[in-house]
């Protein structure tokens, strides 16, 4: 069975896994300085942070399109048993809402809400591309992701709440006062929503090691594959950050970074490690 797997940008694959796996990636928009632009086509995170950096106002994002499907769809669909597709979760965008809206004319796409975003919901693409590899149905494969989507561990630390609080997901007060005191939240994905957990003081480098390990000490961790994922980091600072991941077994550690949608919401010197629970 011929099984294409298809996702939204914000699953934040490098390119490297999105041509191994043959995944098609569909862009969500960017719009900021009077242009709308594809996400990870025409803009990246780099512009985005230099648009802001220049005084420029925070951009805005907009999801894929049910006309962006259909195209999708109709060009996909014909050439291969299943296409399925996997969505940030419905909870930030209405991409999920869209694509059901565009799949509905074709009995062999599919379409799951990942509940997540950046990486984690790129954790469960390539849990499914592989599957597909493997030559497994497409009910076997909706079935895993099924059973998976409640097992991925999302948590990323922030260094400046900047950019939460320019997009009102903070007040700026709380902003103010947590830069002020050198606090990195760190924030917490559960059941599809971002809540703030424990909150870190001091430098962004030297609270990321108990970071890690406040997130999998005592779990019971897949140890297949582990993603450290960043915005605009010194390079040092994953690579301090693997050798704490190391430490735990884990068979393959991605390094990749978070495309311009993510970026828009969180800013520069973020990272976060993303894995799945047994």
């Amino acid at each position: 069975m011929s099984i294409k797997i298809t996702a939204t940008s914000t699953c934040d694959l490098s390119p490297e896994l999105v041509e191994r796996y043959q995944i098609t990636i569909v862009p969500l928009y960017v719009s900021f300085g009077g242009k709308t632009c594809r996400d990870g086509v025409e803009a990246g995170p780099e512009d985005i942070f230099r648009h802001v950096e220049g005084g420029g106002e925070l951009p805005s994002t907009a999801a894929v399109n049910i006309a962006d499907y259909q195209a999708l769809f109709e060009e996909l669909s014909p050439r291969h048993d299943a296409v399925l597709h996997i969505t940030i979760g419905s909870e930030f965008s209405c991409c999920y809402q869209n694509a059901l809206v565009a799949a509905a004319d074709y009995s062999n796409v599919y379409v799951v809400d990942s509940q997540n975003l950046t990486t984690g919901q790129g954790l469960l693409v390539l849990e499914a591309a592989e599957a597909a590899q493997r030559g497994e149905s497409i009910q076997d494969i909706l079935a895993m992701l099924d059973s998976l989507i409640p097992k991925v561990d999302t948590t990323f630390v922030v260094d400046k709440l900047d950019y939460l609080a320019k997009g009102g997901r903070c007040s700026s007060v709380v902003a103010l006062g947590a830069n002020l005191l050198k606090l990195k939240p760190c924030i917490n994905l559960v059941d599809g929503r971002m809540s703030v957990g424990k909150k870190y003081r001091g430098a962004f480098d030297k609270v990321l090691p108990d970071y890690v390990r406040d997130q999998l000490d005592g779990k019971d961790v897949r140890t297949n594959r582990v993603v450290i994922v960043h915005t605009r980091c010194d390079p040092a600072i994953p690579a301090a950050v693997e050798q704490v991941v190391r430490e735990y077994g884990f068979q393959e550690v991605i390094h990749t970074v978070a495309g311009s949608t993510i970026s828009c919401h969180c800013g520069p010197n973020t990272l976060g490690i993303l894995f799945l629970r047994k």
